[in-house]
C-alpha cells in the first residue's frame, strides 16, 4: 500500500474493490494490527492504533474472513471465545441471527458437538456462519469483512448474505465487496489498484467517471 488516505465515519459502510492483488486484504489487516504501517498512521476516534491497548482494539473490532478459524472444541466454546460471559440465550440468539441455530441444534450433541481441528467436520458455509454468529455475539463497534462466498453453494450463500446484511446495518464496516448489493449500499466505495487508492465515491459517481470502477462493474459486478 502506498500513499493511501481515507476516512470512514461512524456508522458508515465502506466497500473496498479492486483487481486481485490490489491491496484490499492488506488494507483490512491494518485495522486489527495484523500489520502495522511502516509510514503513516491508522486511527480510531483520532487515536493511533499503536497507542491503544490490544485488548481495547480487540474489543472494538470484529472480523469475518474467507478463512474461518475454529478451535478443536465444541461449537459453544468456539462461540464463547468472542464473549466468555455470554448466556446460553445470548449464544442461541446470535446463532439464530446468523442462520445457523437450526443446523447446530440438529448436530449429535447440539452446541456441545466437537467441530474438529480447524472445524473440519463442518462445511465451508457452516464454518462461516459460526464465525458470523461469533461476531454477532461479540457485538463490536467496527466490522471488518471479506464477504467472498464464491466457494459456497447457493443456499449457503443466501443464508450468509442475509446474516451479514443484518449485522452491517448497525455498525461501522470496512468490507472487501464481492456483491453488487453491498456496493450499492456502501456510503463510500474505495477502489484500489497496485497498492494505491485510485478512485473513491458512490456507485453512481464512479460509474459516471468511466474509470477502473466502471470497468470492474462491467466485468465483475454487473451480473453478481
Amino acid at each position: 500500500l502506498r500513499g493511501i488516505s481515507f476516512e470512514i465515519r461512524p456508522g458508515q459502510l465502506a466497500a473496498l474493490v479492486g483487481p486481485s492483488g490490489s491491496g484490499k486484504t492488506t488494507a483490512t489487516y491494518l485495522l486489527p494490527r495484523f500489520y502495522d504501517p511502516t509510514e503513516g498512521t491508522v486511527r480510531i476516534d483520532g487515536h493511533d492504533l499503536r497507542d491503544l491497548k490490544l485488548s481495547a482494539l480487540s474489543d472494538a473490532i470484529g472480523m469475518v474472513t474467507q478463512e474461518t478459524f475454529l478451535f478443536n472444541d465444541t461449537v459453544r466454546a468456539n462461540l464463547l471465545y468472542a464473549k466468555p460471559e455470554a448466556s446460553a440465550a445470548e449464544v442461541e440468539a446470535a446463532c439464530r441471527a446468523a442462520n445457523i441455530h437450526d443446523f447446530i441444534a440438529g448436530l449429535p450433541d447440539g452446541y456441545d458437538t466437537i467441530v474438529g481441528n480447524r472445524g473440519y467436520r463442518l462445511s465451508g458455509g457452516e464454518k462461516q456462519r459460526v464465525a458470523i454468529a461469533r461476531v454477532i455475539l461479540k457485538n463490536p463497534r467496527i466490522l471488518v469483512l471479506d464477504e467472498a462466498t464464491s466457494s459456497l453453494d447457493s443456499q449457503s450463500e443466501a443464508l450468509i448474505q442475509e446474516a451479514l446484511d443484518g449485522i452491517m446495518k448497525i455498525r461501522t464496516s470496512l468490507v472487501i465487496a464481492h456483491r453488487l448489493s453491498t456496493i450499492l449500499a456502501a456510503d463510500v466505495i474505495l477502489v484500489l489498484e497496485a497498492g494505491r487508492l485510485v478512485e473513491r465515491g458512490t456507485h453512481a459517481e464512479l460509474l459516471a467517471k468511466g474509470g477502473l470502477y466502471a470497468s470492474l462493474y462491467e466485468t465483475q459486478f454487473k451480473s453478481a
